[in-house]
């Protein structure tokens, strides 16, 4: 809600640039006539040419996202291109001048329709063209820095939205100048000092980002203000927009009766498909709400509709790609997918993003074709799906009869053996024949493999300050500041740094190589979700327990020695024991600089 308030005042306030006055006017000669026909169609040629421009503006915005990850000088260029036109207003104006020329000609053939008694219409509606043309180029540094962070949000119905909101906010600066005309062309002037410095702030401060980051003067600052990867800044818009959805950030089990990211094992009873609730209808998924509602991109399939779906059984599977509980269910619903798609089930998975890696559409893609998912997944980075169905965790099953009416929800993994009869009940209620009664068969390995619940008394831990719990590092964190930590002592289920990092709200950074992370846990498997610089450089790494190699207690990612490299931004497997669980101390050591790392997991 606060980037919707900024842009609108954004929009207010651009109006009032220096470029804008040869326009008003003619704005202003019109004040006085019928609003219906001078007054609506200026604003509306304004808004639509507006929308043209701004359009190409986030498209722009989208590049500047995606030049992080392929090369660091490509997006200090673009940053402080923005910060040189907001320092210097002449400078933006000469880069638009064509632009500005031709809404100069159009206004001016607006002015001359109006003066030999043409309708009021169409020269209202050109002099709109006309502004939208002028004022585009006149927001251009500012708008710029807002779609490139509405850029994160990709090619949706939030950045869309931003777009409408900032063009009324000028709207509104507009309509005031229609309604009380020189009075506003006059406060405009007074107000025109105040707007450059404004501007000029904006830009030296653009500017020392982009000086600072370009010297290495703090490694950190990079991983803060980076367009593409995982910054407090997009994790922390992540969260709120996650909070407006009504999710609870701390993981607990369901039992313990609070809402829940993410879950553990849950039990439901079997029942009879007519003995089924219906909870609710199947909220709209796409078509013509799809830019309000939906996906805001799907993989291995085209959007689908609430008529692709009709007379269909469907299950719909909320999960993320580095959730742990989720990995684990995955096989299973992999399976339902295989098994029942010629009996009339379309399963969905609903990928819903806990960190701003995961927003990466790139990053999902990989995951999916590793995963070997095959059904269709929608990409619900703006979490209108979550919204649409009221989720709070991951994962989330609900199962949706050929009606389109949920009739079951479960939250979190296990339980398969019921979820699958339920598939089967509701197929046969939709009357489809000859469905498989006997239940699916899962041969899951690697992360996938179903936790060892009785011996598992470690509870999934998040490394950034937002959300860290048990740190005993001695002085505790020091909030966004590159700081040099010491292990302490941790005793079961405590953990702490060692070396020197910078801890984020979501992730720690290391500054220095050598570095490490401690944690003393009790479980059969310890995971750990970590990432590479910005710039993608390969971290190696070592793992011990109990100051040894693990051998035969190794994980997926790891060998016998405890030698592996992180090379992307997923779950990694460290350890799965081999014989007796017991409490031990797990230390990864991080033989190169730059890894980022977010949450532990255990089974």
């Amino acid at each position: 809600m606060i980037l919707f308030v900024l842009a609108y005042l954004a929009g207010i306030l651009t109006i009032v640039s220096p470029c804008i006055l040869p326009v008003l006017p003619f704005v202003f000669a019109r004040a006085g006539q019928p609003f219906m026909k001078n007054g609506l169609p200026l604003l509306i040629g304004m808004a639509a040419t507006f929308a043209a421009v701004a359009t190409l503006a986030a498209i722009g915005g989208g590049w500047a996202v995606q030049a992080n990850e392929y090369g660091r000088i490509a997006a200090l260029a673009l940053l402080a291109l923005f910060g040189v036109t907001l320092l210097f207003p002449s400078l933006a104006e000469r880069m638009t001048r064509p632009l500005v020329a031709v809404g100069a000609r159009l206004s001016a053939s607006a002015d001359r329709h109006a003066g030999m008694g043409g309708s009021g219409v169409r020269p209202s509606l050109l002099l709109g063209v006309a502004t939208g043309l002028l004022w585009a180029p006149c927001a251009g540094p500012i708008l710029g820095l807002i779609l490139t962070g509405a850029a994160l949000h990709g090619a949706s119905a939030r950045t869309s939205l931003l777009l409408a909101t900032y063009a009324a906010g000028a709207g509104t600066s507009l309509g005031l100048a229609l309604l009380v005309g020189g009075r506003v062309f006059a406060l405009m002037k007074h107000s025109l000092g105040v707007g450059e410095w404004i501007r000029r702030g904006l830009g030296i401060a653009v500017l020392a980002g982009v000086v600072v980051i370009a010297s290495g003067l703090d490694t950190s600052v990079l991983t803060q203000v980076s367009l593409a990867s995982t910054t407090a800044l997009e994790q922390g818009l992540l969260d709120k927009f996650r909070a407006d959805a009504g999710a609870s950030r701390h993981p607990t089990q369901v039992a313990g009766g609070n809402p829940a990211v993410r879950t553990g094992n849950s039990t439901i009873a079997m029942k009879a498909a007519d003995d089924l609730p219906i909870e609710d209808d199947l909220p709209p998924l796409s078509g013509a709400v799809q830019w309000l509602t939906g996906a805001v991109q799907w993989l291995n399939s085209p959007p689908l509709t609430d008529a692709a779906l009709k007379g269909k059984v469907v299950l719909i599977d909320f999960w993320t790609y580095s959730c742990i509980n989720c990995l684990r269910e995955l096989p299973y619903v992999r399976a339902w997918a295989d098994k029942y798609k010629d009996h009339g089930l379309v399963v969905i998975g609903v990928h819903a993003p806990e960190f701003a890696f995961e927003r990466n559409v790139d990053n999902v893609k990989r995951a999916v074709a590793k995963l070997k998912l095959d059904f269709p997944i929608a990409i619900d980075n703006d979490y209108a799906i979550w919204r649409a169905f009221d989720n709070e965790y991951w994962p989330a099953e609900y199962f949706v009869d050929a009606r389109g009416r949920i009739r079951h929800h479960q939250f979190g993994e296990g339980d398969y053996a019921a979820s699958e009869r339920i598939i089967q009940e509701l197929l046969v209620a939709a009357g489809q024949t000859d469905v498989p009664t006997e239940l699916a068969t899962v041969n899951a390995s690697g992360a996938e493999a179903a936790s060892d619940a009785k011996d598992d008394q470690s509870h999934e831990t998040y490394i950034g300050y937002g959300r860290a719990d048990h740190f005993v590092s001695p002085g505790g964190f020091a909030q966004g500041a590159a700081h040099v930590y010491t292990v302490g002592t941790p005793a079961l289920n405590q953990w702490g740094l060692a070396g020197d990092w910078t801890v984020a709200g979501d992730s720690a950074t290391l500054d220095e190589p050598g570095g490490g992370i401690v944690f003393r846990f009790h479980a059969r498997d310890l995971h750990l979700v970590p990432g590479p610089p910005p710039d993608g450089k390969p971290i190696r790494f070592e793992v011990r327990i109990d100051g040894a190699a693990p051998s035969d207690s190794h994980g997926v990612d790891v060998d016998a020695q405890g030698q592996g490299v992180v090379t992307g931004q997923r779950l990694y497997q460290l350890i799965r024991q081999d014989g007796t669980i017991a409490d031990h101390t797990f230390e990864i050591r991080f033989l190169d600089p730059g890894v980022q790392a977010y949450s532990f997991a255990f089974g």
